[in-house]
């Protein structure tokens, strides 16, 4: 049976470098003899460095992570990331915890702090919903600047320009979606 220490690093975005080689060097120390990283949101619907992650590990090896917010969206992510560990026979360990999960104290401990935080998430949520509400209601509340409107005449240009759809987005570092919206309504 392996004994590997598999890390996996993520950072929401590519200006995070600093986050992303604190990371680095905390698995490292940790003594993880492979690391998994990638930058992009928690929010993206595919992880693809977390799921080969998840393919790599073997039994008996130990999944290492800095902070369960670099595994984890949600309780219900976690559990599922939990028990596809499990399953394998993969023990998990959170280093700014100080939890491993291959102690009986330390698979309770996840799954309290794992409920424990999205409670929290939950309860930011609505001050920041009861937030918007008042602000609303008085007057004072305008919304977020569309960021992919006040570049319509350069998602424009670029198009006769003869770039793609996905090249401008990149480009201007707007949605995909917001370029093809922008072509659409010029259209």
């Amino acid at each position: 049976m392996s004994t590997a220490l598999v890390g996996y690093a993520r950072t929401s975005t590519t200006d995070q470098k600093a986050g992303l080689e604190a990371q680095l060097r905390d698995l490292r120390e940790a003594g993880c003899t492979k690391v998994f990283q990638e930058e992009l949101s928690s929010v993206a619907t595919t992880r693809p460095e977390l799921e080969r992650t998840l393919e790599y590990v073997r039994e008996g090896d130990t999944l290492i992570v800095t902070k369960l917010d670099r595994l984890a969206r949600s309780v219900a992510d976690l559990v599922a990331i939990t028990e596809a560990l499990r399953a394998k026979g993969v023990a998990l360990r959170i280093l700014a915890m100080n939890l491993d999960t291959a102690t009986p104290t330390g698979k309770l401990m996840l799954n309290l702090v794992g409920s424990i935080a999205e409670f929290e998430r939950e309860l930011m949520l609505e001050r920041q919903r009861e937030g918007i509400a008042k602000a609303k209601a008085e007057g004072k509340y305008k919304g977020r600047a569309p960021t992919a409107r006040a570049k319509a005449k350069d998602v424009l240009r670029l198009k006769a320009d003869g770039l793609t759809g996905d090249a401008i987005a990149e480009k201007l570092r707007i949605g995909r979606a917001s370029v093809f919206r922008i072509l659409r309504d010029a259209a």
